[in-house]
């Protein structure tokens, strides 16, 4: 008799004490839960086994990395359904502790024990980080240069493919929803070196400088002298590539350096977009304090930067271990506040912050669709695993700045000097 699904679902209604929000198919071909609503696929019995060995995010996680998990309908809609039931925990972390108090909860674990079959946890997908010792380490240069390797070092190619022809890598900035992602990337850049008020002969140091995209607008665009640094030797690659086809290599120099070893300041202005979430919060004020090293008085600073909801108690706060092991090994995401007051106690005065959280939504669901629309040669690109990895954490990031989970901000800071004069225009919202 073909019940799996029927069983999964009365198991799992009794686990959440809710109704399962989306239909199941079971690997035995039976369906159960509301018609009209995504297919959660699972495919074997081995997707329960990392469910029961790793309940959350990274249980859930590994069963899709590997397959043993998919949808079958629209991706979006099913994430926003399951996210309750897969994400949102509570900042305690007590839910799990709390249900199992209950003997309904207790007996239905053991229902899904009995279904899944070998008791022993099935080995994590190759594409999961692997760790001997996770806080010795954390955001040493050798432990940040292969945590930016994991991320950045997986094929330009396949970059090219979820980017398209910009290869700019952080949040565009849209006119409207209808527009071409190419033009709200151009618009990003110029918006950032407006805000930064490049002029010919200035020196800019774009931090984090990716596939060379800010360096060769800021170059082509400005008349700037430019120093970018990243520590992935691809990007590095691509970007002096790029630099060589604009005829920039007099004015645009590529290093792989990380940015505490750059010296040669001071610069007029310095750009850093995407990058300060993989700095740390242990670290943020040294980020921050070599930043304001490197400006020279009255130099401006334009940090672009993801951002989380405030916890009411922030000791409870924890990487989302998803993202941890499979696409930003120890990242780390903070409160717009305290970033503020880690660039104002480096030296920094803080003179505008604007959020276009709505904007890096636009931007992931554009991403996703290129991934989508050219999936076979993705996966020929990279691995299976991580063309999933890739398209589960741009589909769920864009639903979480959506819903307002997480944003992101652009800080301008200056280093203003001692007699005060900021060299910034009494009305300085001149860009939008």
């Amino acid at each position: 008799m073909q019940d799996a699904a029927l069983r999964l679902k009365a198991l799992m209604e009794q686990l959440l004490g809710a109704p399962v929000p989306v239909r199941i198919r079971a690997w035995d071909g039976s369906e159960a839960g509301p018609p009209g609503t995504p297919v959660l696929v699972v495919r074997n019995r081995r997707a329960l086994r990392r469910l029961l060995w790793k309940p959350g995010e990274l249980g859930w996680a590994r069963a899709w990395v590997a397959g043993d998990l998919t949808v079958d309908g629209d991706l979006y809609t099913a994430l926003d359904a399951m996210a309750e039931m897969v994400w949102e925990h509570g900042e305690d972390g007590g839910g799990a502790r709390q249900a199992l108090r209950n003997p309904d909860v207790r007996a239905a674990v053991r229902g899904l024990v009995r279904m899944a079959g070998s008791p022993l946890p099935p080995a994590p997908p190759d594409e999961e980080v692997r760790r001997h010792s996770r806080l010795s380490h954390l955001h040493t240069k050798h432990s940040d240069r292969r945590a930016i390797s994991h991320h950045y070092d997986v094929g330009n190619d396949f970059y090219e493919t979820v980017l398209g022809p910009s290869m700019v890598y952080s949040c565009a900035y849209w006119e409207s929803p209808d527009g071409t992602l190419e033009d709200a990337q151009r618009d990003k850049l110029s918006l950032v070196a407006r805000k930064l008020d490049l002029r010919p002969g200035m020196r800019l140091l774009d931090v984090g400088c990716g596939w060379g995209s800010m360096a060769i607008h800021a170059a082509r665009e400005h008349g700037v002298s430019v120093v970018g640094v990243t520590l992935s030797q691809e990007q590095a690659a691509y970007a002096r590539k790029r630099v060589a086809e604009e005829g920039l290599t007099d004015r645009v120099e590529i290093r792989v350096q990380d940015y505490r070893d750059v010296i040669d300041g001071p610069y007029d202005a310095i750009s850093s977009i995407g990058m300060a979430e993989h700095v740390g919060s242990e670290r943020y004020l040294e980020y921050a304090r070599n930043l304001y090293a490197l400006l020279k008085p009255g130099g401006r600073l334009l940090n672009h930067q993801i951002g989380r909801r405030p916890w009411r108690n922030e000791s409870n706060y924890q990487i989302n271990g998803f993202i941890d092991a499979y696409v930003f090994p120890d990242g780390e995401l903070a409160p717009i506040g305290e970033t503020v007051t880690q660039l104002e106690g480096a030296g920094f005065e803080v003179r505008d912050v604007e959020s276009i959280r709505e904007h890096y939504a636009l931007t992931l669901r554009r991403w996703v669709a290129n991934l989508e629309a050219d999936w076979p040669h993705a996966v020929r690109l990279t691995s299976p695993g991580r063309a999933r990895v890739w398209r589960l954490y741009m589909a769920a990031s864009a639903l979480a700045f959506e819903r307002n989970r997480i944003g992101v901000n652009q800080v301008l800071a200056v280093r203003t000097p001692g007699t005060g004069a900021s060299g910034m225009p009494l009305r300085a919202r001149t860009w939008n």
